[in-house]
Protein backbone atom coordinates (compact mmCIF):
# COMPACT_ATOMS: atom_id res chain seq x y z
CA UNK A 1 0.00 0.00 0.00
CA UNK A 2 3.03 2.77 0.91
CA UNK A 3 5.02 1.66 -2.18
CA UNK A 4 1.68 2.39 -4.22
CA UNK A 5 0.62 5.80 -2.60
CA UNK A 6 4.53 6.70 -3.26
CA UNK A 7 4.61 6.06 -6.65
CA UNK A 8 1.35 8.10 -6.91
CA UNK A 9 2.70 11.38 -5.09
CA UNK A 10 6.17 10.96 -7.02
CA UNK A 11 4.10 12.20 -10.15
CA UNK A 12 2.99 15.52 -7.60
CA UNK A 13 6.15 15.68 -6.35
CA UNK A 14 8.06 15.95 -10.42
CA UNK A 15 5.09 18.54 -10.93
CA UNK A 16 6.58 20.61 -8.12
CA UNK A 17 9.63 21.15 -8.38
CA UNK A 18 9.76 21.23 -11.46
CA UNK A 19 7.96 25.01 -10.61
CA UNK A 20 11.03 25.50 -8.87
CA UNK A 21 13.23 27.62 -10.65
CA UNK A 22 10.44 29.33 -12.58
CA UNK A 23 9.81 30.20 -9.15
CA UNK A 24 12.99 31.78 -7.91
CA UNK A 25 12.90 34.07 -10.69
CA UNK A 26 10.18 36.03 -9.53
CA UNK A 27 10.33 38.80 -6.92
CA UNK A 28 8.76 37.29 -3.79
CA UNK A 29 11.16 34.72 -2.13
CA UNK A 30 9.93 30.94 -2.14
CA UNK A 31 8.90 31.60 1.49
CA UNK A 32 6.81 34.14 0.76
CA UNK A 33 4.91 32.33 -1.91
CA UNK A 34 4.64 29.26 0.43
CA UNK A 35 2.87 31.66 2.93
CA UNK A 36 0.55 32.90 0.18
CA UNK A 37 -0.15 28.94 -0.52
CA UNK A 38 -0.95 27.98 3.26
CA UNK A 39 -3.15 31.54 3.74
CA UNK A 40 -5.02 30.10 0.35
CA UNK A 41 -5.31 26.75 2.43
CA UNK A 42 -6.39 28.32 4.84
CA UNK A 43 -9.18 30.77 3.09
CA UNK A 44 -10.34 27.90 1.19
CA UNK A 45 -10.57 25.63 4.35
CA UNK A 46 -12.91 28.53 5.25
CA UNK A 47 -14.72 28.36 2.33
CA UNK A 48 -15.59 24.79 2.93
CA UNK A 49 -16.46 24.92 6.16
CA UNK A 50 -19.66 27.16 5.05
CA UNK A 51 -20.53 24.98 2.21
CA UNK A 52 -20.40 22.22 4.78
CA UNK A 53 -23.21 23.98 6.77
CA UNK A 54 -25.16 23.34 3.79
CA UNK A 55 -25.31 19.80 4.14
CA UNK A 56 -27.09 17.98 1.88
CA UNK A 57 -29.43 20.62 1.27
CA UNK A 58 -28.75 22.13 -2.22
CA UNK A 59 -28.82 18.04 -3.25
CA UNK A 60 -32.12 17.24 -1.48
CA UNK A 61 -33.31 20.59 -3.48
CA UNK A 62 -32.41 19.15 -6.91
CA UNK A 63 -33.64 15.78 -6.17
CA UNK A 64 -36.94 17.36 -4.98
CA UNK A 65 -37.27 20.05 -8.57
CA UNK A 66 -36.23 16.55 -10.57
CA UNK A 67 -38.73 14.57 -8.85
CA UNK A 68 -41.39 17.16 -9.18
CA UNK A 69 -40.83 17.41 -12.81
CA UNK A 70 -41.06 13.78 -13.48
CA UNK A 71 -43.87 13.74 -11.67
CA UNK A 72 -45.56 16.62 -13.96
CA UNK A 73 -44.44 14.77 -17.01
CA UNK A 74 -46.09 11.71 -15.50
CA UNK A 75 -49.55 13.50 -14.74
CA UNK A 76 -49.46 14.73 -18.08
CA UNK A 77 -49.34 11.34 -19.86
CA UNK A 78 -51.41 9.60 -17.37
CA UNK A 79 -54.45 12.94 -18.04
CA UNK A 80 -53.47 11.96 -22.19
CA UNK A 81 -54.46 8.34 -21.62
CA UNK A 82 -57.23 9.37 -19.96
CA UNK A 83 -58.67 11.13 -22.33
CA UNK A 84 -57.85 8.68 -24.97
CA UNK A 85 -59.47 5.97 -23.49
CA UNK A 86 -62.93 8.43 -22.39
CA UNK A 87 -62.94 8.90 -26.23
CA UNK A 88 -62.46 5.11 -27.05
CA UNK A 89 -65.39 4.34 -24.56
CA UNK A 90 -67.71 7.32 -25.64
CA UNK A 91 -67.12 5.26 -29.48
CA UNK A 92 -67.54 1.98 -28.13
CA UNK A 93 -71.02 3.09 -26.65
CA UNK A 94 -72.14 4.87 -29.99
CA UNK A 95 -71.08 1.25 -31.70
CA UNK A 96 -73.36 -0.69 -29.07
CA UNK A 97 -76.49 1.74 -28.98
CA UNK A 98 -76.02 1.37 -32.71
CA UNK A 99 -76.17 -2.49 -32.44
CA UNK A 100 -79.38 -1.98 -30.42
CA UNK A 101 -80.93 0.08 -32.45
CA UNK A 102 -80.27 -2.63 -35.70
CA UNK A 103 -81.31 -5.52 -33.57
CA UNK A 104 -84.80 -3.59 -32.99
CA UNK A 105 -85.05 -2.72 -36.80
CA UNK A 106 -84.74 -6.43 -37.52
CA UNK A 107 -86.97 -7.66 -35.41
CA UNK A 108 -89.65 -5.22 -36.32
CA UNK A 109 -89.15 -5.74 -40.02
CA UNK A 110 -89.27 -10.11 -38.83
CA UNK A 111 -93.32 -9.19 -38.44
CA UNK A 112 -93.68 -8.72 -42.22
CA UNK A 113 -91.84 -10.95 -43.63
CA UNK A 114 -92.91 -13.34 -46.63
CA UNK A 115 -91.33 -16.48 -46.15
CA UNK A 116 -89.42 -18.30 -43.47
CA UNK A 117 -85.73 -17.12 -45.80
CA UNK A 118 -86.33 -14.24 -44.80
CA UNK A 119 -87.13 -14.31 -41.84
CA UNK A 120 -83.90 -16.47 -40.87
CA UNK A 121 -81.76 -13.85 -42.95
CA UNK A 122 -83.31 -11.01 -40.68
CA UNK A 123 -82.16 -13.55 -37.51
CA UNK A 124 -79.02 -14.07 -38.41
CA UNK A 125 -78.61 -10.02 -38.63
CA UNK A 126 -80.37 -9.92 -35.41
CA UNK A 127 -77.46 -12.14 -33.89
CA UNK A 128 -74.67 -10.79 -35.15
CA UNK A 129 -76.00 -7.20 -34.48
CA UNK A 130 -76.73 -8.68 -30.44
CA UNK A 131 -73.20 -9.75 -30.61
CA UNK A 132 -71.93 -7.15 -31.95
CA UNK A 133 -73.45 -4.85 -28.97
CA UNK A 134 -72.35 -7.67 -25.92
CA UNK A 135 -68.64 -6.89 -27.66
CA UNK A 136 -68.94 -3.46 -27.15
CA UNK A 137 -70.17 -3.62 -24.06
CA UNK A 138 -67.51 -5.66 -22.73
CA UNK A 139 -65.30 -3.22 -24.39
CA UNK A 140 -66.98 -0.41 -22.10
CA UNK A 141 -66.53 -2.36 -18.94
CA UNK A 142 -62.66 -2.94 -19.18
CA UNK A 143 -62.16 0.23 -20.26
CA UNK A 144 -64.07 1.66 -17.88
CA UNK A 145 -61.97 -0.53 -15.21
CA UNK A 146 -58.79 0.72 -16.81
CA UNK A 147 -60.26 4.98 -16.37
CA UNK A 148 -61.11 4.08 -13.04
CA UNK A 149 -57.25 2.26 -12.32
CA UNK A 150 -55.70 5.34 -14.07
CA UNK A 151 -57.52 8.36 -12.52
CA UNK A 152 -56.38 6.97 -9.16
CA UNK A 153 -53.23 6.72 -10.13
CA UNK A 154 -53.61 10.08 -11.45
CA UNK A 155 -55.04 11.23 -7.91
CA UNK A 156 -51.46 9.64 -6.10
CA UNK A 157 -49.33 11.62 -8.76
CA UNK A 158 -51.03 14.09 -7.98
CA UNK A 159 -51.27 13.84 -3.78
CA UNK A 160 -47.20 12.97 -4.01
CA UNK A 161 -46.61 16.15 -6.73
CA UNK A 162 -48.23 18.72 -4.22
CA UNK A 163 -46.35 16.98 -0.95
CA UNK A 164 -43.10 17.23 -3.14
CA UNK A 165 -43.76 21.11 -3.63
CA UNK A 166 -44.04 21.84 -0.64
CA UNK A 167 -41.01 19.64 0.80
CA UNK A 168 -39.09 21.93 -2.03
CA UNK A 169 -40.67 25.16 -0.82
CA UNK A 170 -39.19 24.14 3.21
CA UNK A 171 -36.25 23.11 1.89
CA UNK A 172 -35.48 25.84 -0.15
CA UNK A 173 -36.50 28.10 2.67
CA UNK A 174 -33.56 26.15 4.77
CA UNK A 175 -31.03 26.53 1.91
CA UNK A 176 -31.97 30.63 1.55
CA UNK A 177 -31.96 31.07 5.25
CA UNK A 178 -28.28 29.33 5.56
CA UNK A 179 -26.84 31.16 2.26
CA UNK A 180 -28.27 34.10 3.36
CA UNK A 181 -26.63 34.24 6.73
CA UNK A 182 -23.11 33.38 5.57
CA UNK A 183 -23.36 35.43 2.19
CA UNK A 184 -21.39 38.36 3.32
CA UNK A 185 -18.50 36.51 5.26
CA UNK A 186 -17.91 33.88 1.66
CA UNK A 187 -18.30 37.04 -0.30
CA UNK A 188 -15.11 38.48 1.79
CA UNK A 189 -13.77 34.66 1.59
CA UNK A 190 -13.96 34.21 -2.10
CA UNK A 191 -12.45 37.98 -2.51
CA UNK A 192 -9.47 37.08 -0.36
CA UNK A 193 -9.03 33.90 -2.16
CA UNK A 194 -9.10 35.62 -5.42
CA UNK A 195 -6.45 38.03 -4.21
CA UNK A 196 -4.27 35.27 -3.18
CA UNK A 197 -4.47 33.50 -6.19
CA UNK A 198 -3.37 36.35 -8.29
CA UNK A 199 -0.01 36.48 -6.44
CA UNK A 200 0.47 32.68 -6.98
CA UNK A 201 2.19 31.20 -10.10
CA UNK A 202 -0.68 29.60 -12.33
CA UNK A 203 1.55 26.62 -12.30
CA UNK A 204 1.79 26.42 -9.13
CA UNK A 205 -1.79 27.09 -8.72
CA UNK A 206 -3.04 24.29 -10.90
CA UNK A 207 -1.04 21.86 -8.66
CA UNK A 208 -1.86 23.04 -5.78
CA UNK A 209 -5.93 22.82 -7.18
CA UNK A 210 -5.18 19.68 -7.94
CA UNK A 211 -3.55 18.10 -4.92
CA UNK A 212 -6.89 19.51 -3.21
CA UNK A 213 -9.18 17.89 -5.89
CA UNK A 214 -7.72 14.29 -4.88
CA UNK A 215 -7.14 15.25 -1.60
CA UNK A 216 -10.45 13.82 1.35
CA UNK A 217 -10.20 16.67 3.22
CA UNK A 218 -10.01 19.62 0.14
CA UNK A 219 -5.90 20.09 2.74
CA UNK A 220 -3.15 20.75 -0.18
CA UNK A 221 -0.73 22.07 2.07
CA UNK A 222 -0.54 20.93 5.25
CA UNK A 223 2.27 21.78 8.19
CA UNK A 224 4.23 19.41 10.41
CA UNK A 225 3.16 18.07 13.18
CA UNK A 226 5.13 16.32 15.66
CA UNK A 227 7.57 15.33 12.79
CA UNK A 228 4.79 14.05 10.48
CA UNK A 229 2.93 15.43 7.66
CA UNK A 230 -0.38 17.20 8.70
CA UNK A 231 -2.33 15.32 6.04
CA UNK A 232 -1.54 11.50 6.34
CA UNK A 233 0.22 11.43 9.50
CA UNK A 234 3.23 9.73 7.91
CA UNK A 235 6.75 10.58 9.67
CA UNK A 236 8.84 12.63 8.01
CA UNK A 237 12.90 12.37 8.24
CA UNK A 238 14.91 14.88 10.53
CA UNK A 239 16.57 16.37 7.25
CA UNK A 240 13.47 16.59 5.56
CA UNK A 241 11.79 18.49 8.79
CA UNK A 242 14.84 21.07 8.28
CA UNK A 243 14.26 21.50 4.98
CA UNK A 244 10.69 22.35 5.23
CA UNK A 245 11.31 24.73 8.33
CA UNK A 246 14.32 26.58 5.75
CA UNK A 247 11.70 27.44 3.33
CA UNK A 248 13.96 27.50 0.69
CA UNK A 249 12.06 25.04 -1.80
CA UNK A 250 8.10 23.29 -2.31
CA UNK A 251 8.74 20.03 -0.49
CA UNK A 252 6.04 17.60 -0.72
CA UNK A 253 4.59 14.56 1.47
CA UNK A 254 6.23 11.43 -0.21
CA UNK A 255 3.13 9.27 0.62
CA UNK A 256 -0.47 11.83 0.04
CA UNK A 257 1.60 14.22 -2.59
CA UNK A 258 0.35 17.60 0.27
CA UNK A 259 3.08 20.22 0.33
CA UNK A 260 4.21 20.90 3.33
CA UNK A 261 5.26 23.85 5.56
CA UNK A 262 6.97 24.98 8.31
CA UNK A 263 4.59 24.44 11.96
CA UNK A 264 5.55 28.56 12.11
CA UNK A 265 3.15 29.62 9.28
CA UNK A 266 0.20 28.60 11.80
CA UNK A 267 1.41 31.94 14.04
Amino acid sequence: MTKKTTKQAGTDVGSFTALQKAEQDGTLTMEDKLRLLYQLQQTDSQIDKIHLLRGELPLEVQDLEDDIKGLATRMENLQKEIRDIEKDIAFRRIDADNARAMVAKYEAQQTNVKNSREFDSLSKEIENQTLDAELAEKYIREFSLLLKDRKETLDQAREAHDERKKDLEVKKKELENIISETAKEEETLLKKAEQIQSQIDARVLSAYRKVRNNARNGLAVVTVKRGACGGCFNKIPPQRQLDIKMSKKIIVCEYCGRILVDPAFEE
